[in-house]
């Protein structure tokens, strides 16, 4: 058995994006799409930057979400009150109903990964990603000349 962390944990995302992948189209969204709802049913409304920065993604890929999206009828964009440059992404009610299905089926997969675990154990796994891609971070900050 493969007993790399980079091995393990792509083996453990696989399994759970196969898992999730069929309820994509179920719901509607395309790939990447549903973290975007999530973050804004969580923070309220954004700008496309705020997006790209909190996942460290492109800003063309968010951009091509935001235009699938907003096709879709999951979001909508509106013009900043005191600049006209300025737009904020917000969910539509079709946009926090699919998000309410997508995060079902979150915790769905979530229960049958974690099962077995104590509730403790669910905590130090959690605080355990958590440095892992704190220490990722960390090294990317003080090496961006070998990205």
């Amino acid at each position: 058995m493969e007993q790399s962390f980079h091995m393990l944990l792509y083996r453990a995302f696989h399994a759970q994006r196969n898992y999730l992948r069929p309820y994509l189209s179920e719901i509607g969204l395309g790939a990447g799409q549903p973290k975007l709802l999530n973050y804004l049913a969580v923070h309220g409304p954004c700008m496309q930057q705020q997006l790209a920065d909190y996942f460290e993604i492109d800003a063309a890929a968010v951009s091509r979400m935001v235009t699938s999206l907003q096709k879709g009828g999951f979001i909508v964009q509106r013009t900043d009150e005191n600049s006209r440059r300025r737009n904020y992404i917000e969910l539509t009610e079709a946009g926090r109903q699919a998000n309410e299905m997508w995060q079902v089926h979150c915790r769905e997969i979530q229960d049958i990964m974690l099962q077995g675990f104590t509730r403790q154990e669910q905590e130090q796994f959690a605080e355990h990603l958590r440095r892992v891609y704190q220490n990722v971070r960390n090294w990317r900050e003080e090496h961006p000349w070998e990205i």
